[in-house]
This record gives C-alpha cells, structure tokens and sequence, in this order.
C-alpha cells in the first residue's frame, strides 16, 4: 500500500512539472521569409477600404534614397479565416482586430522565433485607421528593428576577417566572407562583393576633426569630401573616368547615431564621370571626439536594371555593426 502511493505520488509530482514546463517554456518553431517581408492579417473588406490604405501609406512609402520608387517593407495580405499552421511563422506580423476599445501593442515570439507581431484593434474601421495612424512610426521601427537584427544574425554564419581594420582604423566591423577587400591604402579600405547584376560596396576611412563642422552647409562639405574620395580610389571603366556624387539629386541628409555616437546620415545618388554607371549610396559621419576625428564609412550599389532597397538595406545591417575601440 505504501509502494503504490509512493508510484501515484511521484506519477503526480512528473505530471505537474510537465504542465508548467509546457506553460513557461513554450517550444516555438523557426520563423520564416524573406528581409523586409511583412504577413498583414486582415480581412478582404479592411484592405480593400480606408484601413488598407493607411496600412500601405506606412509600411509600402517609398525608401529614400533610391534611384526608382520601391517600398519599405512588401506586404502579402492574408485573411483571418486562413491565418492557420505555417502562415503563422513569417518573421513579421501585423494583425488587425475589431475589438471594443482601440488599442496597439507589439509582441515577441507568439508563433514562432524569432518574430515580431504588431497587433491593432478597434471598434470600427476609423478608429483602427486612426490607431495605425498615430503609431506609424512605432510600427516602423518595430518591423525595421527585427528586420534589421534578422540580417545581422544572418551575416554573423560566416564573417570576413577585419583584423587589417581593426588595426589601421580602430574599428570592428561585420561583414560576410563573400565581400572581399578591393583596395587597402594606409587608412583607406574599398570593400566589395560581386553579384549578378553589379556589384555591392562599402568604403571606410577617417577624416581630421577639424575638416567637418555642423552647419547649413555640412551636407556640401560631405559631398565634396566623398567626390575627391571617389576621385582617388574609385575608378570607372574607362581612363579619367572615377564615382563623383550626381549634382541634378538633392541628397537627404539626417542626424542620427552609431555606435551610441553622434553621426551625419546623408542618402543619394552616384554617378561615373565620362562613363553611364550610377547607383545608391548611404554615408555615415561618425563623431569620433576620443580620437579626435570623423569616421566615415559609406555603402554603395551598382545594380542597373533591378530593385536595390534589399541591397541596400544589407549594407546598412553591415554598417550599423560597427564598433570604435
């Protein structure tokens, strides 16, 4: 009699545990999808109507930046009736619900892991619209933000040796071995890798910190800086021909930080003087006061004839790793 009790309790005590392993540590499958790739659940009537186009308004404006018009984010919308079994592990998430009272809130690994699941809700198509509205840019920077994390870790399965760098600029960066150095001169480096369509870039090297000050004509100074760079140290196809900033695109230009410093963010466009090759480009400034300098680390895109903002958006995830010793 004993025994037997001994076998129940222990039977109960294994039952028990299981129950709250199973509530605490849920098992979430791997998510899925491509960069920049967001599973909208709604129904047909919402997207079709005032909700849908606020929704696009936000998640599809057009990428700074770029030679053509191309989304933020690409967008596949799936209605609530079939939003069951693997449509729910894509990576980023945005649901919308009739609910009694409007409300907007983000969670982490709800069906998988990792993912991001924006969920917004309300009593009528307005106030949802209104909702989606007023939290545009929480939404952005809920999706950029994992989209961005999802790169990086994608890029860290196979990571180029940067020691050179380290040792000449001070600086520790991230890229894939499929990048190679194209150039390395004294504190100068052209790194690049070859695809399909052109090529993918980035260029890294540091200015006196007395050449850049914040002014009305910071973005000037920027563009002159980078063109007698690309004079340099990039040169086109043919003889005399070098990168040079296009003159006929206003650059867009923000402040912002990297690295937990200060840094000028300037966007635009390239060309190749005496030769027809242009692209994207996006350079950073970086403050760098403890070493008494400015850091600049630029990434470039020659893909004539096909989207960039993918490109673009991975030399971005490249140079946001960057660490100054």
């Amino acid at each position: 009699m004993k025994k037997s009790f001994l076998i129940t309790l222990l039977l109960v005590l294994i039952f028990s545990c299981g129950d709250d392993k199973s509530k605490n540590n849920k098992i979430l499958s791997d998510s899925s999808g491509n960069i920049n790739n967001i599973s909208v659940v709604v129904d047909n009537d919402m997207w079709s109507g005032s909700v849908g186009e606020s929704i696009r308004s936000i998640l599809a404006t057009t990428v700074d930046g770029l030679p053509q018009d191309e989304p933020m984010f690409s967008m596949n919308q799936i209605p609530p009736s079939v939003f069951s079994g693997f449509v729910t592990k894509n990576r980023t998430i945005l649901k919308i619900e009739v609910h009694d009272k409007a409300a907007f809130a983000v969670f982490d690994d709800v069906y998988a892991k990792p993912q991001k699941v924006v969920v917004v809700s309300g009593p009528s198509k307005e106030a949802i619209t209104n909702e989606i509205t007023s939290n545009a840019s929480k939404i952005i920077n809920a999706f950029k933000s994992e989209e961005l994390k999802e790169k990086q870790r994608r890029i860290n399965l196979s990571l180029h040796n940067d020691k050179s760098i380290e040792d000449k600029l001070g600086v520790s960066i991230k890229f894939p071995t499929a990048y190679r150095v194209a150039k390395e001169d004294n504190k100068f480096f052209w790194i690049r890798k070859d695809i399909k369509t052109g090529s993918m870039n980035l260029m890294l090297y540091e200015l006196p910190y007395e050449v850049v000050k914040r002014s009305d004509s910071v973005v000037n100074t920027i563009i002159k800086i980078r063109d007698s760079i690309g004079e340099k140290y990039i040169p086109g196809p043919v003889e005399g021909s070098y990168m040079i900033t296009e003159n006929a695109y206003t650059p867009f230009h923000f402040e912002t930080t990297l690295d937990k410093k200060p840094a000028l963010e300037t966007k635009g466009l390239w060309d190749v003087k005496n030769a027809f090759m242009s692209g994207p480009f996006i350079n950073y400034t970086i403050e760098d006061k403890e070493n008494k300098r400015w850091l600049v680390i630029e990434g470039f895109v020659f893909a004539p004839s096909v989207e960039k903002r993918d490109y673009m958006f991975e030399l971005e995830a490249i140079i946001s790793s960057v660490k100054i010793k």
